[in-house]
């Protein structure tokens, strides 16, 4: 399931109030623990997040002895847990992160907490989903086999990389351009976890690796780090896409005179400048842009239009745009 479908999910079934929880399974930097606080701020709620392997015996409440003395209660930290009768929100998602790290032993407790929605007979808030995330033990990361019992209690969601939702959310959190250009050329790059490999590239790799690090260090040694991140091969054919684009000519040359700049031939130069484009275009510059796009081969306009329209949505209300949408020979409606 892609990221938006399942975040649009999370949100849908916390509204009808389904109490089952749902797991989500990926691969290692996919952006799993980003959904489930994706969705909970779009919807305004709580979100608190409890990483399973590291939490310890006390972390699930620790005994005391009852006001009647003939007996024992557990004091369960509302800090980590939304539980009746403390001052977390009354909705909320919490989000139990690599749960299938988590030994046996926790793996039984947090099974009764994702059934029966308590711990020690505390009681979650009934307003809070709960969502847990896990990396499958095929990638060697670490993850157990969930209890078979536990595997019974959530909805299991296999996580798919998507280049157009992870554009989206690139967009949104000032990811390079460089970088945006290169997945958007090379899709396939995005995420090929292996492994069998020392290092792999991941959306983690590329957005809190090259895209950080990027412009800072210096680009005689931007291979050494790049491939700390992403891995050699990936981080060789970045390297190689980072000259080109920096040798493009300027958004701005373009754009003095877009009727006469040449439009290169090859596909890894015309993905930099849709891209390039695509980040300096306004409502106020975009007929120069598109005289300039209109030159371009017809996928790479799409591609430029379809990057203009996630930075700027009000592009489509402009008379550039309906022209182009409808056609050559097409007749605009009044």
């Amino acid at each position: 399931m892609k990221p938006s479908e399942l975040k649009k999910s999370i949100a849908a079934r916390h509204k009808a109030g389904i109490e089952r929880a749902i797991h989500i399974k990926g691969a290692p930097g996919g952006g799993k623990t980003e959904i489930a606080g994706q969705a909970a701020k779009e919807l305004g709620i709580g979100y608190k997040v409890i990483h399973a392997p590291l939490l310890q015996p006390e972390d699930y409440g620790f005994p005391v002895i009852a006001k009647e003395r003939n007996n024992v209660d557990f004091v369960v930290s509302s800090e980590k847990f939304p539980i009746e009768g403390s001052d977390c929100p009354d909705e909320g998602i919490l989000l139990i992160d690599e749960l299938p790290q988590a030994d046996n032993s926790a793996q039984k407790i947090l099974a009764n907490l994702l059934q029966a929605r308590e711990i020690h007979g505390k009681k979650i808030k009934k307003g809070w989903t709960i969502v847990s995330t896990g990396n499958r033990t095929t990638d060697r990361a670490g993850a157990n086999q969930l209890l078979s019992h536990l595997k019974d209690r959530v909805t299991e969601i296999d996580l798919d990389i998507s280049v157009d939702d992870w554009t989206e959310w690139a967009l949104a959190n000032n990811i390079k351009l460089e970088v945006i250009g290169f997945v958007r050329f090379r899709p396939a790059l995005l995420s090929a976890f292996d492994p069998q490999q020392e290092k792999s590239p991941t959306p983690r790799g590329w957005c809190q690796g090259v895209s950080a690090a990027l412009g800072v260090v210096d680009p005689s040694l931007e291979f050494e780090f790049f491939k700390g991140d992403v891995g050699e091969a990936a981080a060789a054919e970045f390297c190689g896409f980072l000259k080109i684009f920096r040798e493009l000519p300027s958004p701005d040359a373009i754009l003095i005179s877009p009727a006469t700049t040449a439009v290169p031939t090859g596909s890894s130069v015309l993905y930099a400048i849709a891209g390039a484009l695509a980040a300096r275009t306004t409502g106020d510059n975009f007929d120069r842009v598109m005289t300039y796009v209109s030159r371009m081969p017809k996928e790479f306009s799409v591609l430029f239009i379809r990057e203009a329209i996630r930075r700027n949505k009000d592009l489509q209300t402009t008379t550039e745009f309906i022209k182009w949408s409808c056609g050559p020979g097409k007749k605009l409606l009044t």
